[in-house]
């Protein structure tokens, strides 16, 4: 995937969406707020993608199932190498 020459001008804050119901929540706010972001599936990221994005700052966005399940998917090493802020949005199940 080719990022567009005009997004490469802003920071940019990468959401990786685990199946989160409320990703586009978290991207709608953080756009009211005038933060540039961008939502990629956990899928298609990988190390040459993040080289490629550069963000600034990360959010994982995931629901009950993607945190706890054994065997769940997890991003890939290379987020951890890049030095920029990390947080977990998950819309939790109560019960």
């Amino acid at each position: 995937m080719t990022i567009e020459p005009i997004a490469q001008s802003h920071e940019r804050l990468l959401i990786i969406d685990f199946g989160s119901q409320v990703t586009q929540l978290i991207a709608r706010r953080l756009r009211e707020q005038n933060v540039y972001c961008e939502i990629h599936p956990y899928q298609n990221v990988d190390a040459a993608f993040l080289a490629e994005f550069a963000p600034k700052a990360l959010i994982f966005s995931g629901g009950p199932d993607s945190v706890m399940r054994e065997g769940s998917p997890r991003p890939p090493r290379a987020i951890y190498d890049l030095g920029v802020p990390i947080t977990w949005a998950s819309a939790m199940a109560s019960g």
